[in-house]
């Protein structure tokens, strides 16, 4: 029997500015048995891939994204978030030639704001397309000699619009996230899985405890309870068995490349954003978007931002 593994993560929850960001990965895992506990990625495929950087001897690092992106002050920062989003990729077509083409495959827009505009970012940014294609050729052999293959991988970005419009709506900045986790499950139907089960993993939503009333609005029928816990919440719905864990891409390899790829199409958003701005002014500092240092970029700008600029472009807190 085959599995169907998927991850659900996400980038860029508390930012000031930027957008947010949720990925998802689906993986399709032959040889698992009903019962059997989730596959063990890292395990089946550790002569090529590593949860960790330390250690890693040439492996591809697999991990949280906050562990794979080097400081801002680092000569590569994105090198390693680059290395595993795209040989990941790579096992199932060529090399994206830009952050567009990328976005593109992935399903996503960065929307229609100015400061995301502009010519594509080209891709590789921090690796050699030689090397990705080296890295993505061992990772196909491991794969097939697993049975794992990487079914198909999933961005929704969430502009500062969509993000307040929906902070408004709903008076909850978690229903941002809600609502993005939402979208990927249900794009699911579109991938052909066949009668496979289903198990879907994520991080758990704000500390949120109870999600059977919201999966059963996504998955349209009746959700079971299997356990609600500090631990873990687990639910089954049919064929279908969703759960939300605290660090959940530190246990579950689909949800940590969702996790990477979350993170690095945020990056890609900033650095459009960061050229736009800093076209207008030509001494301003480039920002991640996070609160303190989005304060001073604010500052910075005040002499260029008009007030309508100024609140399409500031997330709600």
């Amino acid at each position: 029997m085959a599995l169907i593994y998927v991850g659900i993560d996400e980038a860029g929850y508390g930012p000031l500015l930027g957008p947010f960001c949720s990925a998802m990965t689906v993986w399709r895992v032959e040889g698992w048995r009903e019962g059997d506990p989730a596959p063990d990625l890292w395990k089946m495929l550790a002569r090529v891939v590593t949860p960790t950087l330390k250690g890693a001897r040439g492996r591809i690092p697999l991990a949280d994204s906050k562990a794979i992106k080097l400081a801002n002050s680092a000569r590569q920062p994105l090198v390693h978030l680059e290395r595993g989003v795209l040989a990941c990729l790579l096992t199932g077509q060529g090399m994206p030639r830009d952050d567009a083409e990328l976005l593109e495959r992935l399903g996503g827009s960065y929307g229609q704001y100015p400061w995301y505009g502009g010519g594509g970012l080209g891709l590789p940014l921090a690796n050699t397309p030689e090397l990705l294609a080296i890295d993505a050729n061992l990772l196909s052999g491991a794969m097939a000699e697993a049975g794992v293959s990487l079914v198909a991988a999933r961005c929704c970005v969430v502009d500062e619009g969509r993000f307040n419009e929906t902070v408004r709506r709903t008076n909850s900045k978690g229903e941002v996230a809600l609502e993005a986790f939402a979208e990927h499950v249900r794009s699911l139907g579109a991938l052909g899985l066949g009668e496979a089960p289903v198990r879907i993993v994520g991080d758990r939503l704000g500390g949120r405890v109870s999600y059977g009333g919201f999966l059963s609005s996504v998955l349209g029928g009746e959700v079971r309870v299997l356990e609600e816990t500090a631990r873990v919440s687990r639910y089954e719905s049919g064929r279908v068995v969703v759960q939300f864990l605290p660090e959940a891409e530190s246990h579950h390899l689909p949800v940590a490349l969702a996790s990477m790829t979350a993170k690095f199409v945020r990056e890609l958003a900033m650095l459009r954003f960061n050229r736009y701005w800093c076209a207008r002014c030509v001494e301003l500092k480039p920002t991640a978007g996070y609160r303190q240092d989005a304060g001073r970029w604010l500052r910075d700008v005040a002499g260029i931002l008009t007030p309508d600029e100024r609140r399409a472009l500031t997330r709600l807190a």
